[in-house]
């Protein structure tokens, strides 16, 4: 069973996005954030479960919502929650 950390990166994003809609709704930003992060949460023992990302070598997607991608990685001894990126933006950036 591996650790899953949340890089800076990931949580910077995580923020951003729940804040921005929290603006206009602040049930459906805290509905977000929980499936967000419930995503990954059988990453530890399951690292392998979402497929390699075809965009960004390396790294693994979960397409955790219609409009978001969280990119993790796999190494020896954690998971890394690298970054969430919305579904149309261009990446990786």
């Amino acid at each position: 069973m591996l650790p899953v950390l949340w890089l800076e990166s990931a949580d910077t994003d995580l923020d951003d996005i729940t804040s921005y809609i929290a603006r206009f709704d602040i049930d459906a930003a805290e509905r977000l954030w929980k499936r967000l992060r419930a995503c990954v949460l059988p990453l530890s023992e399951h690292p392998y479960l979402y497929p390699p990302s075809d965009r960004v070598p390396g790294l693994r997607e979960i397409v955790a919502h219609p409009n978001y991608i969280i990119l993790y990685r796999v190494t020896a001894s954690s998971i890394e929650i690298v970054s969430i990126v919305h579904a149309r933006r261009q990446f990786p950036r």
